[in-house]
C-alpha cells in the first residue's frame, strides 16, 4: 500500500487533504478563543468615573471591557426626546425608566448619549411633569450599559419595551452612542435613580462556541481519513487487478497446452518410416 500511496497523485491529493485539515484546525483554534469571553473589568477600575468623550466614541460597538464603566459628561437635553421604557425593577417593583437624550459636550458629530434620569412606578410621568426636559447644562454621572435590542414595531413614547439606540436614532434622527447610562447622581422631581450593580466578575463561557471547535477538529480529521480511504481503495483495485490478470494468464496457459500436444502428434503421424524403423523391417 505504501506504494501506491507514493505516486505523484497521491502525493499531491495528501497535500491538498493537510491544507484543508490544517484550515479546519485554525477555525476550531478560533472557535476556542471566541468561547471564553472577557471578563468585565474588576470594580476597582469600573466605580472610579472617567470622562465618556475619552472612554468611549458614537458609532463604534460597544465591548464587554468598554461597558459597566462609570462615566461622566455635561450636556443638554434635547427636546422633546423624553420616553418611557416598561418593566424595570426598582428593589422587586415593575416600573419606568425615564429616559432622555442628553447631547454630550465635546462628542463628535454632536452625538446623543440615551440618559436613564431615573425610576417611577406609573407611565403618567410626562404628563404629570410640568417641565420634563429643563433647559441649560447638566452633569451626568452614571454607569455606562451595552445597548438593548429593538422590541417595539411602533413605539409609545409612554410605553417603550427595550432601550435600543439602533432605534432611537432614527427616532431622534441624530447621531447616538451605542449603548445607555444610567444616572447615578439623578436629583429630577418624582424620580428614583436607576442604579445599576457592577456585572459579576465570572468570565462567562460560551459552549456554543466549544461545540463547533471539536466539530472542526473531527473535520480536519476526516479529510485525512478520506485520502487514506482513496489511496486503500485504489490499492484494493490494482490488487484485484493483479489477481485477475494472473488468474487469466493461468487459464490462457491451460487453454493453449493441449492444443501444442495435438499438434505435436500430427506431425509425428504424418513422418515415414525411416529404413531403420520397425516398420520398415516388416
Amino acid at each position: 500500500m505504501l506504494r501506491t500511496a507514493l505516486k505523484l497523485n497521491w502525493i499531491l491529493s495528501l497535500v491538498l487533504a493537510l491544507a484543508v485539515a490544517t484550515g479546519f484546525v485554525l477555525l476550531s483554534q478560533w472557535q476556542f478563543e471566541r468561547s471564553s469571553e472577557s471578563a468585565p473589568p474588576a470594580p476597582t477600575t469600573t466605580e472610579n468615573a472617567v470622562p465618556l468623550t475619552q472612554h468611549f466614541v458614537p458609532n463604534q460597538e460597544m465591548f464587554g471591557t468598554v461597558a459597566d464603566q462609570i462615566v461622566e459628561f455635561t450636556g443638554e437635553i434635547v427636546p422633546d426626546s423624553t420616553f418611557l421604557v416598561k418593566d424595570r425593577l426598582n428593589e422587586g417593583v415593575k416600573g419606568y425608566w425615564v429616559v432622555s437624550a442628553i447631547a454630550v459636550d465635546g462628542a463628535p458629530e454632536n452625538a446623543v448619549m440615551p440618559v436613564v434620569r431615573g425610576w417611577t412606578a406609573t407611565n403618567d410621568w410626562l404628563d404629570k411633569t410640568a417641565d420634563p426636559e429643563p433647559a441649560g447644562q447638566i452633569t451626568v454621572e452614571g454607569r455606562l450599559l451595552p445597548p438593548e435590542a429593538p422590541v417595539d414595531e411602533h413605539p409609545d413614547v409612554n410605553n417603550m419595551g427595550s432601550l435600543s439606540p439602533a432605534q432611537l436614532t432614527n427616532q431622534w434622527d441624530r447621531v447616538t452612542y451605542s449603548g445607555f447610562v444610567t444616572q447615578n447622581n439623578s436629583t429630577v422631581a418624582g424620580l428614583t435613580p436607576a442604579i445599576v450593580d457592577p456585572q459579576p466578575q465570572e468570565t462567562p463561557i460560551n459552549w456554543l462556541n466549544i461545540f463547533y471547535g471539536f466539530e472542526w477538529v473531527v473535520f480536519a480529521g476526516f479529510a485525512i481519513f478520506m485520502w487514506w480511504r482513496l489511496v486503500a481503495d485504489d490499492y484494493r483495485r490494482q490488487q484485484e487487478d493483479e489477481a485477475d490478470l494472473a488468474e487469466w494468464q493461468a487459464q490462457q496457459e491451460r487453454l493453449a497446452q493441449p492444443d501444442n500436444q495435438l499438434h505435436g502428434d500430427d506431425q509425428h503421424a504424418d513422418r515415414e518410416p525411416t529404413p531403420h524403423s520397425p516398420s520398415a523391417k516388416e
